[in-house]
């Protein structure tokens, strides 16, 4: 029996809320499912990623990252990531260069208004995730 079905969600923390969900909806395309509420102000939200997968934010006035926090990015997998390349660039959105990485899987990087690094992945044939591969890194 399988007790890990996936990823349910990753938790980000936001200094400008707003500024986050437009990078996560406009920029990436995610809908949002539904906001966190406390005394009627809006604190988070939780945006969609598939069927059964979420990014979950709350606001938090300060945030810590960089090579010493405790999650240093999470990764989104994609079927083009020149697609969503060009869509955030032409949102005004910094994104870094495409490149093969060590376990043959294109990548590239993008930071959220937050600070919180997100990297994208294309699969190609030869992906160590998909053929569970030992990755070499030089």
């Amino acid at each position: 029996m399988k007790m890990i079905k996936g990823i349910a969600h990753v938790c980000i923390s936001s200094t400008d809320l707003e500024a986050s969900e437009r990078f996560y909806l406009d920029g990436l395309g995610l809908t949002k499912c539904f906001d966190f509420i406390r005394n009627d102000e809006i604190v988070g939200y939780y945006l969609k990623v598939s069927d059964r997968m979420f990014i979950e934010a709350f606001h938090r006035d300060e945030v810590e990252g960089g090579e010493k926090a405790p999650v240093r990015h999470f990764c989104l997998e994609t079927d083009s990531i020149d697609t969503i390349r060009d869509h955030l660039i032409s949102r005004g959105y910094e994104v870094g260069e495409k490149k093969l990485g060590a376990d043959h899987a294109y990548q590239a990087w993008v930071t959220d208004p937050s600070g919180v690094r997100i990297e994208f992945h294309e699969y190609t044939e030869k992906s160590t995730q998909l053929t569970g591969e030992n990755c070499i890194l030089n």
